[in-house]
């Protein structure tokens, strides 16, 4: 079960949203995509994608020299609900450098 409070810091930060709205159709996607759509740097998108696979989020599997993501499978209905409810709002236009001022 993932914790309210790791769950709601996940969600906090634009780029991890961002990162979440590419995954949250359960396709899964390397990291160097997410990189490139969502102009972070690796060693940003990384630490990001921990915190979203701490959370419980995410899972991910290892491809040669990158690191594939997805949805986690077996997220409990709560908190699909949770994080369908923030899909739902608007995108932020937030850039990275905005997102690293905030963090």
């Amino acid at each position: 079960m993932t914790d309210a409070v790791d769950l709601m810091a996940a969600l906090a930060d634009p780029t991890r949203l961002g990162a979440l709205r590419l995954l949250w159709d359960g396709r899964e996607r390397c990291v160097c995509e997410l990189m490139s759509k969502l102009g972070a740097s690796q060693s940003r998108m990384s630490r990001h994608m921990g915190i979203l696979k701490t959370a419980g989020l995410l899972v991910d599997r290892r491809d040669a020299q990158w690191v594939r993501y997805r949805r986690n499978p077996r997220l409990d209905r709560s908190v699909v609900a949770v994080v369908d409810a923030v899909m739902a709002l608007p995108a932020t236009e937030r850039s990275v450098e905005e997102t690293e001022e905030v963090a």
